[in-house]
This record gives structure tokens, C-alpha cells and sequence, in this order.
């Protein structure tokens, strides 16, 4: 009696455990749909968020379509402004960024090895053909005149194209943070869009500006602007979806470094040559230390609305 008793016993407490382990489990998967639904709707918010700051880039270049191409003197001053914003950028944030967080060492080479590969990859690079440019209207007796500023004119496109993606470079951690940030909760997600909203639109301006003097094309300078923004809410699909959860802090920071070195270069082999060349020696200097002042300023507010322990 006693024996069939404990069986019983025990059958009673090996059933409860199972029908306990069964709960336990759709408890679990309950949870994980939950946090599933939540994750999907983070990253909606993300995205938009991230939307409203890389799209901002297109309002920089409504300021530069709405207005007549400028001449060559304007435009070498605004490129020299351009020049600045992308060294700040190189330097001050990705290069800088980089040497904290892995140290002088390696931080330095990934940069220079940035450097090394966009000097080799630029060998290889054909000069851009230009688009018809719609001046058939003032044609001009000089022919040798007409060829001169056709060379300016391929020089400059070159430049708008080199930024823009310098830009587009830069803007895909943006949008990593934005994410990041959108995690955190909404306010610091909203803030930091609206940051880099504020933050973008001299982008735009850098990216349209040679893009329409050297095309006459209102809709080229804005395509190539607002593609240079959506790199943006790409970064974000990418930290969502797709990016590789072996990926290492250290590697990251390294190929941002890297990024870095890629934009310096850029910057110094084609955009301050024709800041020089069209703006002279002294505007065009002053206009890459107001570049620069203006995106270190910059960066400084968007790094103060992140909370702590994020950084850009």
C-alpha cells in the first residue's frame, strides 16, 4: 500500500513539474514575442527619426537651388567652407573618437591605412563626365575660354561627388546613434534627431553647391544631397537587421577611424586645391577655419544630447 502510494506521489509531482515546465515555457515564448513587437516598433521609430535628420540634407540644398549658381570666387569659398566642415569631421570626430577608444596606436593606423587605400583606390577613379549643362545661351567667342571653364567645371562635379560621399560616410554611425539613442527612449531619440537635423543642412548645402554649378542641374544637386542623407536611416536598418553581432567595439571604431583617413585625404587632394584656386589664399583659409568652427560647434551640441555613456 505504502509502495503505491509513493508512485502515486511521485507521479502527482513528476506531473506537476512538467505541467510547471509547460507554463514556464509559454510564459517564455510570450516574453519573447513581446520584446519582439517592442524591438519592431523601436526600430520604426528609429527609422523615422532617423529620417527627419537625413533628409535635412535636402533642405541645405533647396538653399542652393533657389538661388542662382554662384561664380567661381563664391563657389571656391564655399568649398573651402565644405573643406572644413569634412577635416572636422575626420579629425575631430571619427579619427578622435577612434584614438580614445582603442588607443594612439591603433587608432592612428587604421587611420592612415584609411589614407593609404583611398590614395591608391583615387589612381583608379576616371574623372566624371558631366551632365549637358544648359548654357547654350551664353556661348562665348573664346574657345580656348570655354574649355578652361569646362575643366572647372569637371574639377568642381568631381568635388561635389567626393563629398557627398565623404558625408554619406560620416552620416552612417549618425544613424547607428540614432538608433542607439531611440533605445534609450523616445526624448533622447527625438533629441538627437532634431540635432542632427540642425546639423546636416550646411552638409546639404557642401554636397549641392559644386553639384549645380558644374551641372546647371537643379535636380542633380538636390538627388545627390538627399541620397548623401539617406545614408542615415541606412545605418539604422543596418544595426537592426543586418550587422554582424561578431563584430568587435574595437573593429568598429578602427574602420571609423578608417573612415576618417578616407575623408581627410579626400579633402586635402581635391577640395582645398579648389578653394585655393577660386577663392584665393586668404578667403579661402578663413573659410575652412569657419567650417571648421561651425561643425565643431556642432558636434558639440549633438554630443550634449546624447546621455553619457553614448557617444557619436
Amino acid at each position: 500500500m505504502e509502495l503505491q502510494f509513493s508512485r502515486l506521489h511521485v507521479a502527482l509531482t513528476v506531473g506537476s513539474k512538467g505541467t510547471l515546465s509547460v507554463f514556464e515555457r509559454s510564459q517564455r515564448t510570450m516574453q519573447k514575442r513581446k520584446e519582439k513587437l517592442q524591438m519592431g516598433s523601436q526600430v520604426l521609430v528609429a527609422l523615422g527619426l532617423s529620417l527627419i535628420g537625413g533628409l535635412s540634407t535636402s533642405i541645405g540644398a533647396l538653399f542652393v537651388i533657389l538661388n542662382q549658381a554662384p561664380n567661381l570666387k563664391m563657389l571656391g569659398i564655399l568649398q573651402g567652407f565644405a573643406a572644413g566642415l569634412m577635416l572636422s569631421i575626420s579629425f575631430l570626430d571619427l579619427a578622435h573618437n577612434a584614438i580614445n577608444s582603442i588607443g594612439f596606436l591603433k587608432g592612428n593606423l587604421w587611420f592612415f591605412a584609411g589614407v593609404l587605400f583611398f590614395a591608391i583606390v583615387a589612381n583608379f577613379i576616371p574623372e566624371p563626365t558631366l551632365a549637358p549643362v544648359s548654357d547654350s545661351k551664353k556661348k562665348t567667342k573664346d574657345e580656348g575660354g570655354k574649355d578652361i571653364m569646362k575643366k572647372h567645371r569637371r574639377q568642381v562635379l568631381f568635388s561635389g561627388i567626393v563629398t557627398a560621399v565623404g558625408i554619406s560616410l560620416h552620416n552612417f554611425p549618425e544613424g547607428m546613434a540614432v538608433f542607439l539613442g531611440s533605445m534609450k527612449g523616445l526624448r533622447v531619440g527625438v533629441n538627437l534627431a532634431l540635432a542632427i537635423a540642425l546639423h546636416n543642412i550646411p552638409e546639404g548645402v557642401a554636397v549641392a553647391l559644386p553639384v549645380y554649378f558644374a551641372t546647371q542641374s537643379k535636380w542633380q544637386a538636390f538627388k545627390l544631397a538627399t541620397l548623401s542623407g539617406l545614408a542615415e536611416p541606412l545605418g539604422v536598418i543596418i544595426v537592426a537587421y543586418l550587422f554582424p553581432s561578431s563584430l568587435s567595439p574595437e573593429i568598429l571604431e578602427g574602420l571609423l577611424g578608417a573612415v576618417g583617413g578616407v575623408m581627410a585625404f579626400l579633402t586635402l587632394h581635391e577640395m582645398l586645391p579648389l578653394a585655393f584656386d577660386y577663392a584665393g589664399q586668404k578667403q579661402a583659409v578663413k573659410a575652412v577655419f569657419f567650417g571648421m568652427a561651425f561643425m565643431s560647434a556642432s558636434l558639440y551640441f549633438l554630443e550634449i544630447s546624447l546621455p553619457e555613456e553614448m557617444s557619436l
